[in-house]
């Protein structure tokens, strides 16, 4: 029997049900939001595992699913990413970040970055160089740790504790900790500096030898943390005291966006 379903009533002219089916895995890889075993995938879809099966290498094949083959674990592959990518691109927050770094690239004269959350982490969608000889190249697309990241702090200091804790059980699971970071105390008490600082930096960072940088958030409508702003640099070459020409500069251009975003900072 076909998959296709042409006009049958209640569901609309000429639908596609393998591509109705196809959208509900990939609705539940997202949902569960990492990666996930043929039977868990199958489970959450509804579906038997052998039929599950067939989907998902037709998905691998377009690109949208990826399977990793130590762990034959299944994650979203790297055109899911960049639809993700295109779709954010399109949002009113996204282009006025984008106008937000390339001004702030202006005024500093060092890389500039925006970072959205992405599954379990903050994602760069888009990065200024500055006019200077020796900077550092940020890639877009790449995904950053939600705790040994300067964006990934902050981020992770306003999320809802629930998500928060789960991310920091995840950190201490996968035994990669931070100079800063190596007791859950430790965690706690970075977090609570991120907040009352109003941003988060890290330094002679321990998974990029060379590599510094700054994060502010930005804020929507709700109180929520939308999206964050970066500073990066060559260590040795940048300065990120609290007065010094990137700090204030940062957060002063990360609180003008929120503003835009119809934040009304509580007093």
């Amino acid at each position: 029997m076909s998959e296709e379903t042409e006009g049958r009533p209640g569901e609309g002219k000429h639908g596609v049900q393998s591509l109705e089916i196809g959208m509900g895995i990939l609705r539940a890889m997202v949902n569960g939001q990492r990666s996930m075993m043929l039977k868990d995938i199958a489970a959450a879809a509804d579906m038997p595992a052998s039929k599950a099966h067939r989907y998902l290498v037709s998905l691998i094949r377009a690109g949208l699913v990826e399977q990793d083959p130590l762990t034959s674990r299944y994650d979203l592959g790297p055109f899911a990413l960049n639809i993700g990518l295109v779709a954010i691109d399109r949002l009113d927050r996204i282009r006025l970040g984008l106008s937000a770094i390339a001004e702030l690239r202006d005024q500093i004269n060092e890389t500039t970055a925006l970072a959205v959350w992405g599954d379990g982490g903050p994602v760069i969608v888009r990065w200024e160089r500055p006019r200077r000889p020796i900077t550092v190249n940020v890639v877009t697309g790449t995904a950053l740790d939600p705790l040994t990241s300067a964006s990934g702090r902050v981020f992770t200091a306003w999320l809802p504790k629930d998500t928060a804790n789960r991310l920091i059980d995840r950190y201490f699971k996968a035994g990669k900790l931070a100079p800063d970071m190596q007791t859950r105390a430790d965690v706690d008490g970075v977090l609570a500096r991120v907040r009352t600082d109003g941003y988060a930096s890290v330094m002679g960072y321990h998974l990029i030898a060379g590599v510094e940088a700054v994060a502010a958030p930005v804020f929507n409508f709700k109180n929520e943390i939308s999206i964050a702003m970066l500073v990066v640099g060559v260590s040795g070459m940048f300065d990120m005291s609290p007065d010094g020409p990137v700090v204030g500069p940062l957060k002063a251009a990360a609180a003008d966006l929120s503003r835009r975003l119809g934040h009304v900072p509580k007093p």
